[in-house]
């Protein structure tokens, strides 16, 4: 038997602690079991398409719109956030609530959060970021497409920033 013959299986002690870790950096950690073709991926490119014209017209995706809301001149992008955040809030409570399930079946958990002061220095980096180059990580995949080149720039850095964070996240305050 060579080593490709068999599949590391982690304990279920060990799974259990990969979840707790998964659920400080997700909302929802559902994994489905189910094996679906890659062509069902296509939908969600369906779907990442809609809202990305979404954020087009909307105006979403505008730095100027961003930089007013950080200079605090206009209603438009926290008339946006806040409808965002209070329909979440809606839906989070109705799955929990009425323990809706997955359109297959599967049922949803979402875990409760703990607040770490991690939170505190990653919302201010964020923050910082968003500031400074107008794109937060929905809106830059829209900026993107919309023919803003400069913008893979802010979106590499992105990139960037997350595998570094995977990388130091056992050294970093949570």
């Amino acid at each position: 038997m060579t080593s490709m013959d068999h599949t590391f299986q982690p304990s279920p002690a060990s799974q259990e602690g990969d979840l707790n870790v998964r659920e400080l950096d997700a909302m929802c950690v559902n994994e489905s079991e189910l094996q679906h073709p890659w062509w069902h991926n296509l939908k969600y490119s369906a779907w990442g398409l809609l809202f990305g014209i979404v954020f087009v017209k909307a105006e979403i995706i505008s730095w100027f719109r961003i930089q007013e809301m950080f200079r605090f001149e206009s209603f438009h992008m926290y008339g946006v956030i806040g409808t965002a955040v209070v329909v979440g809030m809606i839906s989070i409570a109705l799955i929990k609530r009425t323990g809706l399930k997955t359109v297959h079946g599967e049922s949803i958990h979402i875990p409760d959060k703990t607040f770490n002061k991690g939170q505190i220095y990653g919302g201010l980096l964020f923050g910082l970021g968003w500031a400074i180059t107008g794109a937060c990580p929905g809106p830059l995949f829209a900026q993107m497409g919309a023919g803003f080149s400069v913008i893979i720039v802010t979106f590499l850095s992105a990139w960037f920033g997350t595998y570094a964070y995977g990388l130091l996240r056992d050294k970093l305050p949570h």
